[in-house]
């Protein structure tokens, strides 16, 4: 672990659960159970938790803090579409520069990080679906599609074959404890609220995410990054649909599906 990265942890953090001993009794015996900030009954040390790294200030401010507590982090970068085409697409995700930044992050963060191609996963439950549903007459949300199939499905998965006891997303929301299990709420600062794309979130899958920013404001993210010496510190946000171009849905619709151009044949017969 990079040297001073703790400590700037300890300074500049306010963590939304602080750590906790919990004290019962059953009969004459008394334990203490000692949960970390994660809600999770074991030192920081001894939690690995898998971080899912866009590339961006967000998700790569979630894993230094998570390596300033001193948590085993993990970094996993998901490679969704071609990469050819992202290189020069401004403020896309997941795909050319953007994977770049997160390998930068996590060697500058001492941590292993991975890139696992999931290319094909991410055409058949995301794009092709957002070619159906437009022409169902639909407006669909891909990126709702992509945390619902891709990120909180297989990538999840992924996560529990590397031996990890969370997945942490850079997604502002919270997650608190209620009385039937682990609940989604909206992120303190509702002007970055994204509790509404992940709104198809089963509450098995809750209990295994971690949101790390969803107490935090947007700049104090920016200055978290910055003061951990973070290069996307300035990074600007991601925009639009990664995978459309120049927001040109009708391209990405007609490219994928060329036979919606054609006007539908009229049944109705002469009189």
């Amino acid at each position: 672990m990079p040297g001073g990265y703790r400590e700037r942890a300890r300074r500049l953090t306010e963590p939304s659960e602080v750590t906790r001993f919990v004290t019962s009794q059953t009969g004459s015996e008394t334990y203490i159970s000692h949960m970390n900030t994660l809600g999770i009954d074991k030192a920081p040390s001894e939690t690995r938790v898998v971080v899912a790294m866009s590339g961006g200030v967000d998700s790569s401010a979630t894993a230094a803090l998570l390596v300033g507590e001193g948590y085993d982090v993990v970094g996993v970068t998901l490679q969704l579409y071609d990469h050819g085409q992202a290189v020069a697409k401004p403020g896309s995700c997941c795909a050319g520069q953007d994977i770049h930044d997160a390998r930068r992050v996590a060697a500058a963060l001492r941590i292993p990080h991975y890139v696992l191609d999931y290319e094909d996963r991410f055409r058949t439950s995301v794009i092709d679906d957002f070619a159906e549903s437009y022409l169902r007459g639909e407006t669909p949300i891909p990126c709702v599609r992509c945390n619902e199939t891709v990120k909180f499905g297989d990538l999840l998965r992924t996560a529990r074959e590397l031996g990890a006891d969370a997945l942490a997303t850079g997604h502002y929301v919270r997650r608190r404890m209620g009385p039937n299990g682990a609940e989604l709420l909206r992120a303190a600062d509702e002007s970055r609220d994204q509790s509404y794309f992940l709104f198809a979130t089963t509450r098995r899958q809750l209990e295994f995410l971690r949101f790390p920013l969803g107490d935090l404001a947007k700049e104090r993210v920016r200055e978290l990054a910055r003061r951990f010496h973070l290069s996307v510190a300035a990074k600007p946000d991601s925009q639009d649909i990664c995978f459309v171009p120049e927001g040109d849905y009708a391209g990405v619709v007609e490219k994928l599906r060329p036979e919606a151009r054609r006007p539908a044949t009229s049944s109705i017969s002469k009189a």
